[in-house]
């Protein structure tokens, strides 16, 4: 067999309803180990991997593989990236629950390497989620929020992990306005002992964060955080921004005072905006970057060596399949990072806590093989191929 997968095959579903056959055309893209990149810090957002003896049913508390889980953290350390742990990639709010995250988090954290360049404490390879989700649904005041958030942190500081401070769904159902957002993030940011990482996650991938920083407005969200930032740029080491807008993306890069990151969160536009223009780059914070983890690490690999030629190259043919796996509803991102962690055989079956499995269909899925196959992301074609022929089977098609 070709590296290329030259010559395997299988029948794949259609958007249209049809089934038809496929070769699979792609190279993968050579695998090896990396430095961190000298250019650019970049996040890549995790998963967690099911136990698949475990009752992950839809309610049931999250039990997790830890052994496969924590391989993939090394996996994605060995390609030079650097782990954004326990964020919504990792299911947060979606069937992750709070006794399991902190779990994941000690364990992750002491399993990260330490790099020099690294952010964080001791230069250690990863940041984690601090949030509220162990709070009960229904509106909560915000000293609960508050109070919520700081045991979250408090697990940060235990372990020596760089905080990013997820946007809350309890925050934004308990705030009335942009200043109830400054009294939680003033006396968060007061309290960490280290630079934290803010982020906005936009409705497409929560609708339950509509309206976060206190407007409808994007505009006048963006003058919120701005300020929020302004008056605490020494406690801010940068910003997530996962609002699939390039534009809205670079505009408020460009409002950001000196030494404070943009760190983009644009499955979209990744490219682009980690290349930056002549005035500015974003670094990068990405749930895709946890599928296509090797192509992300040469990619950024050809920047640091000013090679924008193969950077474009290697990254082009990602930006597909990354807009198929972020397709509308976007929060259903994570089955297709899972989907192809097991294709890769990261993970022994295709099982995932809450039985997020099934938020995708066999077509969706089909076509997300299609593009990973085009992207040069399946590092063996030879197990994606039989992976995906038996699930293929299992839902009734003739693969």
């Amino acid at each position: 067999m070709s590296r290329g997968g030259g010559g395997l095959g299988l029948r794949l579903p259609t958007g249209d309803g049809r089934v038809e056959d496929y070769r699979l055309i792609g190279e993968p893209v050579a695998q090896g180990t990396y430095e961190p990149a000298r250019s650019r810090l970049a996040f890549a957002a995790a998963h967690v991997v099911a136990d698949p003896l475990g009752d992950n049913s839809p309610g049931r508390p999250a039990v997790i593989d830890w052994e496969h889980t924590l391989e993939f953290r090394r996996h994605l350390w060995s390609l030079g990236l650097s782990v954004a742990e326990a964020m919504d990639t990792a299911q947060r709010g979606m069937g992750l629950d709070w006794t399991a995250t902190q779990e994941l988090i000690r364990r992750s954290v002491a399993e990260a390497p330490t790099h020099p360049r690294t952010v964080g404490a001791a230069g250690k390879r990863i940041a984690v989620g601090v949030g509220t989700d162990q709070l009960p649904t229904g509106v909560q005041g915000l000293d609960a929020v508050i109070a919520a958030y700081e045991e979250q942190l408090a697990l940060a500081e235990e372990v020596g992990a760089q905080p990013i401070l997820m946007a809350s769904r309890a925050l934004c159902a308990a705030a009335a306005a942009p200043d109830d957002y400054r009294k939680v993030y003033d006396r968060l940011l007061g309290q960490s002992s280290r630079p934290v990482i803010l982020h906005w996650l936009g409705s497409m991938f929560d609708p339950a964060l509509e309206g976060y920083w206190g407007s409808d407005s994007l505009d006048t969200a963006t003058d919120v955080v701005v300020d929020l930032i302004n008056e605490n740029a020494g406690r801010v080491d940068g910003i997530k921004v996962s609002l699939l807008e390039a534009s809205r993306e670079v505009a408020l890069r460009n409002r950001l005072p000196e030494g404070v990151r943009l760190y983009t969160g644009d499955d979209f536009n990744y490219p682009e905006l980690i290349r930056g223009d002549e005035t500015r780059h974003s670094d990068a914070l990405l749930g895709i970057f946890a599928a296509i983890a090797p192509a992300a690490a040469a990619a950024l690999e050809a920047l640091d060596d000013g090679d924008l030629t193969k950077y474009e190259e290697v990254f082009a043919p990602t930006v597909p399949l990354a807009r198929q796996i972020f397709s509308a509803p976007t929060y259903y991102y994570k089955t297709g990072i899972a989907f192809l962690a097991w294709l890769n055989g990261h993970q022994p079956g295709f099982g995932m806590v809450g039985g997020l499995q099934t938020g995708r269909s066999l077509p969706h899925l089909a076509e997300t093989f299609r593009l990973a196959d085009a992207a040069g992301v399946l590092t063996d074609p030879e197990l994606a191929v039989t992976r995906f022929r038996q699930l293929l089977v299992v839902g009734g098609v003739d693969a």
